[in-house]
């Protein structure tokens, strides 16, 4: 093939976003020109130049798609020279410069803790499952690390035997990442992660906001989380009956349980869309794989935020059916009763 020619098939934008992004993230066009658009502006990096001795280097589109292949292919560096004539070393030093890029432009966004609109539609759906109040569910997943070093390993091997870091998050309905929490060591279990997370930083220090809903005749006032039975037993968790004895318990653990396999349906997700996080971590250091983790999280809300659909909210109405519980209302903080 020319070498023009074979420039011009490996830079096409067109075949670069159907390869990829149509097959392996279904990710639309109008998304990837955008975050396109955002990392150039923000990295001056992927600006196609010339190089000292006035050849033209490597395009931006080079470099995502290298970028993205060994992402959602779990490809080693060294296979990027055959399609797209980028060195190993090349292909590295791009993927350390595009997840670095990708977390300063987006993390504030595509990893925020929810809006009062956010957690209006959250509670919303919650109570149509028959969950009122709840805002999502929480679980660890294990990353293989391959390469960790020989004197890290006793650290990092947990239960499974192998060098693993943790990654906690929540997940809702939608299979929205809306907490990431990645790099501590493998041999801890949740309880020891949720202890050193930041998951209820803001409600420690008075900020997050005021949440009332009924159960019952009963008021709360806290959102909570559906958990598996390792967590602990707190008004934040709602775990599932262990021994149900009643038809009335026995449907609250099926439901509970089926609506908390949501965080690992995200986890399954996240995996198929992006194989460097479903097979094992080749990289040394800690930093970088934090990086690509934080990455593909925050690619993967871009095409969940990208292809969600708003449900239209229905009218309410309380004289309907007299019964039913309040919604759940939301004030902007707790307030201090005590003044």
């Amino acid at each position: 093939m020319d070498r023009r020619l074979k420039d011009l098939y490996f830079t096409s934008p067109c075949r670069f976003q159907g390869d990829i992004f149509r097959r392996r993230y279904r990710m639309r066009p109008h998304v990837f020109d955008q975050m396109m658009h955002d990392v150039t502006n923000h990295y001056p990096y992927f600006v196609q130049t010339d190089d000292a001795s006035g050849r033209v280097g490597l395009s931006t589109e080079q470099k995502l798609t290298c970028a993205m292949r060994m992402l959602a292919y779990g490809l080693p560096a060294d296979l990027c020279d055959e399609f797209l004539d980028v060195a190993e070393s090349t292909a590295l030093e791009i993927l350390s410069h595009f997840t670095r890029a990708i977390w300063n432009v987006y993390h504030d966004h595509y990893l925020r803790r929810p809006t009062p609109a956010d957690l209006q539609r959250l509670l919303n759906v919650a109570e149509k499952r028959g969950f009122p109040g709840m805002v999502g569910s929480l679980d660890c997943m294990h990353w293989q690390w391959k390469n960790c070093p020989s004197s890290w390993q006793g650290h990092f091997t947990g239960y499974k035997g192998k060098p693993t870091i943790i990654l906690e998050a929540v997940a809702s309905y939608d299979a929205w990442i809306w907490h990431a929490y990645f790099g501590l060591p493998g041999s801890l279990n949740d309880i020891n992660v949720l202890g050193m997370s930041p998951l209820f930083n803001e409600i420690c220090t008075g900020e997050a906001p005021r949440v009332s809903y009924y159960v019952g005749d009963r008021e709360y006032g806290q959102c909570y989380y559906l958990v598996d039975g390792i967590y602990p037993k707190w008004g934040s968790f709602v775990k599932a009956i262990r021994n149900p004895i009643t038809p009335e318990q026995a449907h609250f653990t099926k439901m509970q349980e089926s609506y908390r396999k949501d965080v690992e349906r995200a986890f399954g997700i996240l995996q198929a869309r992006f194989a460097i996080v479903r097979g094992p971590a080749r990289g040394w250091d800690r930093e970088d794989l934090s990086y690509i983790m934080m990455t593909c999280i925050i690619l993967h809300n871009m095409i969940v935020d990208d292809e969600r659909e708003e449900d239209e909210e229905s009218p309410f109405d309380p004289d309907d059916i007299p019964t039913r519980p309040r919604k759940a209302q939301i004030y902007e903080r707790y307030e201090d009763d005590h003044g």
